[in-house]
């Protein structure tokens, strides 16, 4: 453990808190939120946290782990029973074999060896890279988005940034070097950089986020 690795934990916490409590309970509309992009964050914790059965590390792990296990499949809950009727499910038109069928390939050639729990581990690494594509495609499909779901995003970004500088400050005192997991936080990062940006130059100065309609 070190400082940018709990760092990133909270922010992901906090990224998830955001849209569990004041999109879902304070906004009253939650058509911006892409319900194929949470339903790929609960099959990325749940194919990542298999090990919740057969591996102890220490109790702050268990415990984030259950945390982001349920918040997720609540998440997805929220969306599909609870609000679905203020959901715009057009918009959320991503579809969503273009991604699981190239990362369920990929995980199968590259993987750190041919079990069951590696497989299923790589596949969630590889499959958050590219979770939040269908949450991109709704906001450059509708052009704009609730000031909420931006901080939601920028945290969620934040998390990925700060798990780049934990695996640098591991690099250089443990030693420690996960080739799969570096490179797809960085391609998840990039995906980001964009929104980072508008993030900065508009929602932070009061401004709504909104982008150009497609033609």
């Amino acid at each position: 453990m070190n400082i940018f690795r709990i760092l990133g934990d909270v922010s992901h916490l906090l990224a998830i808190l955001i849209l569990i409590c004041f999109t879902f309970f304070s906004s009253p509309c939650h058509a911006g939120i892409s319900g194929k992009t949470q339903i790929l964050f609960a099959l990325v914790f749940t194919t990542r946290y298999l090990d919740l059965f057969t591996n102890f590390i220490s109790v702050y792990n268990t415990v984030m782990k259950v945390i982001f296990l349920v918040c997720a499949y609540v998440t997805v809950y929220m969306i599909y029973v609870k609000f679905r009727k203020t959901f715009d499910s057009e918009n959320d038109s991503f579809r969503l074999e273009f991604l699981l069928v190239p990362v369920t390939g990929l995980s199968f050639l590259e993987n750190h060896s041919f079990t069951p729990l590696e497989i299923l581990w790589t596949f969630s690494i590889y499959l958050e890279s590219v979770a939040i594509l269908p949450q991109l495609f709704m906001i450059s499909k509708t052009g704009e988005a609730e000031t909420i779901t931006t901080h939601y995003l920028f945290f969620l970004g934040l998390y990925r940034a700060l798990y780049i500088a934990n695996w640098v400050w591991r690099y250089h005192t443990e030693n420690f070097y996960d080739q799969i997991a570096v490179v797809s936080g960085v391609v998840q990062t990039i995906f980001y950089c964009d929104f980072f940006y508008l993030y900065v130059t508009k929602v932070l100065k009061g401004k709504k986020l909104s982008l150009p309609m497609p033609v």
